[in-house]
């Protein structure tokens, strides 16, 4: 998996318009993003770890959890932001169809409002794989 390219400089809240659309991340999905992203989350269902124990459920293959998938998503807005110095101050999100190994998680996401009171901006975003929306929602976030 290949790491977004972070900007040099964390992004600025006047800069930032309602309509502003968020460069789209690709995030190959592997056996090991979902086992190691169950682990890292002490998240031990074996659907996401055991290819026979998914199978026994219903499930072609193994299949991520909501932990990795947030962190997914903080991924992608982070990458937008800047990095890390941007703080998430709400997050909501909403999982759809799962994300198998083999699958390509695409993120889109758009900003939606400005809030001059705490000088932070609203980005609706949304997931998509080849079944469809794996995760939607909305994140608000700071910037300087």
């Amino acid at each position: 998996m290949t790491s977004p390219k972070m900007n040099s400089t964390q992004r600025r809240f006047d800069a930032v318009q309602v309509g502003d659309e968020l460069p789209p991340l690709a995030v190959p999905i592997t056996v090991q993003l979902i086992a190691g992203g169950a682990i890292a989350t002490r998240d031990y269902f074996p659907g996401h770890m055991d290819k026979d124990a998914a199978q026994a459920l219903g499930s072609p293959h193994v299949f991520m959890n909501i932990l990795t998938t947030n962190g997914l998503v903080q991924r992608f807005i982070e990458s937008w932001t800047g990095g890390p110095g941007a703080p998430l101050r709400d997050l909501k999100i909403k999982l759809g169809a799962p994300n198998y190994p083999g699958d390509t998680m695409s993120f889109s996401g758009s900003v939606t409002a400005k809030h001059e009171s705490d000088r932070s901006v609203e980005i609706t975003l949304k997931g998509k794989n080849q079944y469809g929306s794996h995760v939607t929602g909305t994140v608000r976030v700071g910037l300087a």
